[in-house]
Formats: C-alpha cells, structure tokens, sequence
C-alpha cells in the first residue's frame, strides 16, 4: 500500500467511478494507469488540492482543465505519469470544466465523504503490467529550483478511452432527453410544456450540487392534478440517475450521483446517460439546453 497526503482545496471525494459526475473522465484516469474500471480515484471541484506523496506512484490527471504543476512544473494532463516520494502535486483553478478527476496507480481507498486538511489517502498495489524498467520516477526535484521537470510517461496497452477536451464555459451544454417510458406514476408532459423544456433557454443554478443539477429559467407549469400528488406521495416513484424532475417552483431539476432513492416531485423526462458527464463538468451561470 501507498499513501498521499491531502491539502483539499474547495471540496475533493474519494469515488467510485459510478459514483463520479464525470464518469468518463475517472474511467480515461484509471485506464491510463492499468486499473480496473471500478478502481476508487478523487474528484476535484475546481482545484486547489495539493497532494504530497508519501510513497511514490504513478497518476494520471483528466476532466477539467486548469494549470496542474509537479513540484512548481507543468504536469501534463490526460497522461499517465510516475512520480517520486516526497513529490507534491498542486491543482490550480478549472479554467474549462469544473472538475479535475485524479486516478493512482493502484486505485484510492473509496470513502465517500469530503476529504479534510491532512488527511491521508492510500492507495493499493498496481494491477496488471508492472511499470517500465528504466521509468525514473520524475517529481524529486526541490519546488521553486526553477529546474525543469521530465515527466517520465507511463506507457499503458489497451487504452480505449479518448481524451476529450473539456467544456468551455463561454459555450452552453447541450444534453438530449426523451420522455420517460410508460409508467402509471410518471407524469404525462403536454405537448406544450414540453415544447418549452426542449426549447427555451436554461441556466445552471448556483445551488446545484452533487444531488441535481438545478436549472434556472422561466418556469414551466407543474400540471399534476391533486389526486396524482396524493398518488406519488402514497407510493414514491423510483429517481433514476438523469431524471428530470418538476417541483412545484416549475424550475427542472436533473438528479445526478447523490440523487434520492425516490421522487417528491413529478419525472418529465430522463436525459441521455452519455451526456451526464457534461453536465457534470458544466459551472453555475452556464447555458444548458435540452434537446427532446
């Protein structure tokens, strides 16, 4: 086993990649070091981790795009890297995306809860291919030396993950959803609301979190009758991840990772699994649109 210790900035978790907004990029993370795809790694929201290696490893930093240095030098993003003991690797503002995903070799110990100052986070023995011989672990150079750093690259077989550029947020998200499949207790969208929700102009609210993503805009009409409201509350709907949902203010709400087990609120429709990721990467104040 192996260990780094965390500084974590804004807000950093130990995950699972089911469990990751951005599923696609912990999956590239872990399959540029050789892990499983169910291998733990740590999400960043918008930087500021510092992480001090304990043990050497390799990592791999993808998602969110930012200046990520290694001892004070440029770390290369989307590439899987060896690093030495005593190394400290630092996590500048997300300039595109909001969430910075770091795989170890190994995978992280999964726990779920925000990291505190301090803490340690370790990490297991690496899967599969051993790291190349002649491969010198990179990141013993003294920080502020004003040397260069040379990354040395780990070279990983089978990676059938593309890397892919992360959102700008000058330009608006575009996520495709359709209407939920037939179900007694599903709520019948009419063609008017739905009309509006695929057409009109969405923003991403500031008290968006890790449970939903909440969408600013004009309110659309709620149109569930009395006795189905009594009918939801007596048997709850079951909130699948991508739900979105129609509470009484009229104003959507995409369940994401840490959604509830059930709806309070009426489902309208259901957004396309593969482009959950994006709205896992999209800021407060960034344009979304939904396209039915």
């Amino acid at each position: 086993m192996g260990a780094v210790v965390a500084a974590p900035g804004m807000l950093t978790l130990a995950l699972a990649p089911d469990h990751a907004l951005d599923r696609t990029s912990l999956q590239l993370a872990n399959a540029l070091l050789g892990n499983p795809k169910h291998a733990a790694g740590l999400e960043v929201l918008v930087g500021g981790l510092k992480l001090r290696f304990v043990t050497g490893s390799a990592v791999a930093v993808t998602g969110a795009e930012g200046v990520v240095t290694l001892n004070g030098s440029e770390f290369p993003l989307n590439t899987a890297v060896r690093v030495a003991p005593g190394a400290v690797l630092a996590f500048g503002p997300a300039l595109f995306g909001i969430r910075y995903y770091v795989a170890l070799q190994g995978g992280v110990q999964e726990s779920g809860e925000v990291l505190s100052a301090g803490a340690a986070v370790t990490f297991g023995k690496p899967y599969g291919q051993a790291l190349p011989a002649g491969n010198n672990p990179v990141g013993n150079n003294p920080v502020g030396n004003g040397s260069a750093v040379h990354h040395s690259a780990v070279r990983q077989p089978g990676v059938i993950h593309p890397a892919r550029r992360a959102l700008d947020p000058e330009r608006p998200v575009v996520a495709r959803i359709s209407r939920v499949p037939k179900d007694p207790k599903a709520q019948d969208v009419d063609a008017g609301t739905w009309l509006r929700l695929t057409t009109e102009p969405w923003t991403l609210s500031q008290e968006s979190d890790r449970v939903g993503a909440r969408l600013l805009g004009r309110p659309l009409e709620v149109g569930q009758t009395a006795p189905a409201a009594k009918a939801q509350a007596a048997e709850p709907q079951p909130l699948a991840l991508g739900s979105v949902v129609l509470p009484p203010s009229g104003l959507p709400v995409i369940a994401l990772a840490d959604r509830p087990a059930t709806a309070k609120s009426p489902v309208i429709a259901l957004v396309r699994d593969e482009d959950l990721d994006l709205l896992g990467q999209a800021r407060p104040g960034q344009m979304v649109h939904l396209l039915g």
